[in-house]
């Protein structure tokens, strides 16, 4: 003979394991990715010139990661292609940009390293501002103008990632979770006609 009790308790065990699954759901989907936002691509007299942001980029335990002295890059990979109809775009133009961070325990400042400004380290005591300077390219120079031709169209695609932080041998095994901070946006892309 079977009890009512027992399929009550049966039941509300499922509907609190679908009530779960779907809180689970619910966070993963409204968890925010890294992505780029706030593209533009100009120009000024001779140059053809992109900026964009990097949004979401730093978690709760990057910023730690930063804080306790561990060096971290950010790297940009921005190309320009001519469209063409009938053959295979063409490629204009590669960049990998890098933007490295480290923060000095010693001193209490920030370092700031960007490879489009000629590496040249940057002191900052502001956390907010050297994570501003680490998620943004602001005017790079993509390509010079009398390489692209009037009337012709373009694209430029553009991508970010966070490289795998480097840790000392011994620390490796230790620390294996360091992989969980890894990113790596979409690519995008923004059409044009010069």
């Amino acid at each position: 003979m079977r009890s009512d009790s027992y399929y009550g308790s049966g039941l509300k065990a499922a509907m609190a394991i679908v009530f779960l699954s779907i809180s689970i759901l619910t966070t993963l989907a409204n968890a925010e990715e890294a992505r780029l936002t706030d593209i533009v691509v100009t120009c000024n007299e001779d140059h053809l010139l992109v900026y964009f942001n990097v949004k979401n980029c730093f978690t709760e335990d990057l910023n730690k990661a930063i804080e306790s002295g561990i060096n971290t890059t950010f790297t940009f990979f921005i190309s320009l292609y001519q469209i063409r109809d009938i053959q295979w775009d063409k490629k204009m133009a590669d960049l990998k940009v890098r933007h490295d961070i480290v923060f000095d325990n010693l001193k209490e400042v920030y370092r700031v390293k960007l490879s489009e400004r000629n590496n040249k380290m940057i002191p900052v005591k502001d956390f907010h501002e050297a994570k501003n300077l680490m998620s943004k390219i602001v005017g790079l120079k993509l390509i010079d103008l009398n390489r692209l031709q009037k009337g012709s169209r373009y694209r430029v695609r553009m991508m970010a990632e966070l490289d795998k932080i480097r840790l000392p041998f011994y620390l490796d095994y230790a620390l294996f979770f360091l992989s969980l901070w890894d990113f790596e946006t979409d690519w995008y892309e923004i059409n044009f006609t010069y």
